[in-house]
């Protein structure tokens, strides 16, 4: 066997969470092979090692399906959404489509997670990832800095409050792009955060 690397493998954002349907599923395995080992990640995206040079053509057979493929490990996660529990237009879907779309799979120093609820009660955890987007009526809450691992948790600061739909992906990426310009080697973005300070970060959010 040649040389093999990780896809992260994700089903789209959708009403009712992260759902395969059983023709996906065994698409997944029909491309992996039998003897493949498929690692579901905490991010809700699975981990599929296939051979490095048929990588391109299995993304796009996957995306066929109407899966979604992302680089695994030191990426920005695909958004790890809420269930758009009280519809899809009052809890922003779309919106958070268009924000999977600009975030997923950008390099960054280290493994990146963006959460997103469509409402206060922030089902899919925003408060513990990297980056914390929170729909609130017609505006958008940003929080940084959570930290879900290890024996002191901590919650994600606010950022900023009241940002319009259309100010929410400049936003988000810019910080990103921070992120990656002045990250110390493979300093993570909790400790990032309380290095280069919020109100730093509230200068780049703009």
């Amino acid at each position: 066997m040649g040389e093999t690397t990780k896809i992260a493998i994700s089903a789209a954002i959708q009403a009712g969470g992260s759902l395969f349907t059983p023709e996906q599923l065994a698409k997944i395995s029909a491309v992996v092979g039998a003897d493949a080992k498929i690692e579901m990640t905490t991010f809700k995206q699975l981990y599929a090692e296939v051979p490095l040079e048929r990588r391109d053509a299995i993304k796009v057979d996957l995306e066929r399906y109407g899966l979604e493929v992302y680089p695994a490990g030191f990426a920005t996660k695909s958004l790890i959404a809420c269930n758009f529990c009280k519809g899809a237009e009052e809890t922003g879907l779309d919106t958070a489509r268009t924000l999977n779309k600009a975030i997923a799979g950008i390099e960054t120093p280290t493994p990146l997670k963006i959460g997103y609820a469509g409402c206060a009660l922030g089902t899919s955890e925003p408060l513990l990832k990297d980056i914390g987007v929170v729909k609130m009526r017609d505006r958008f809450d940003i929080y940084v800095g959570g930290e879900p691992k290890g024996l002191k948790t901590s919650f994600a600061k606010l950022l900023v409050s009241g940002l319009t739909e259309d100010r929410l992906v400049p936003v988000v990426t810019a910080i990103i792009h921070f992120y990656k310009a002045h990250a110390k080697g493979k300093e993570k973005f909790s400790k990032f955060v309380d290095r280069v300070s919020l109100e730093q970060l509230q200068q780049i959010a703009g």
